[in-house]
């Protein structure tokens, strides 16, 4: 990062990060949670190595609000994803609970499947939903959704395909840490 941008993020930080902590706080209810967001909504700008420059307090603050809002959601999906899990666990004996690491890839799993998801539109989503994970089939998929078995494997295929750029990605990302290794 050159000295540059990092003087102008060191400026917006120095400008708005009060403000931000101030509307999370207010969003949120708790000072604690808004702090960390607000800080990780200023590691994703430095994250992201585009410089961005703005025009106004208004369009900084925007921009900043925007991001922070999306982390907010992000971090909501998480939660409602890991009590699912916790649901979950509630009702298997304990002697047959998986062991915390096996617990972590099942939640990063869940989380990424749920990513997926919300990338397609929200009926491929529900296509995909119902034909794979309830095991349906296309015309059963089809009857209850109001299209044709043609567009439930059309549906389909385009979620398979989000799998398996997911699964790529995962790949290239591990091969990656292991090279560098």
């Amino acid at each position: 990062m050159s000295s540059a941008s990092s003087s102008a993020i060191a400026e917006l930080y120095r400008d708005h990060h009060g403000w931000l902590r101030g509307w999370l706080r207010r969003r949120l209810g708790c000072a604690a949670e808004a702090a960390d967001l607000a800080h990780d909504t200023f590691v994703r700008l430095i994250a992201s190595r585009t410089q961005r420059r703005f025009g106004s307090i208004a369009e900084a603050r925007a921009y900043l609000r925007t991001t922070a809002q999306n982390l907010c959601i992000n971090r909501w999906r998480r939660q409602e994803i890991e009590r699912a899990w916790l649901d979950t666990l509630a009702v298997i004996p304990e002697a047959h609970y998986p062991s915390a690491e096996r617990q972590a890839i099942v939640l990063q799993a869940l989380e990424e499947i749920a990513a997926m998801l919300d990338a397609l539109s929200p009926k491929a989503a529900r296509v995909f939903a119902l034909a794979v994970l309830c095991d349906m089939t296309d015309d059963a998929v089809g009857a209850e959704l109001g299209i044709s078995g043609r567009m439930v494997r059309k549906y389909v295929a385009q979620a398979m395909a989000a799998c398996l750029s997911l699964h790529a990605r995962q790949t290239a990302c591990e091969l990656r840490r292991e090279f560098v290794s």
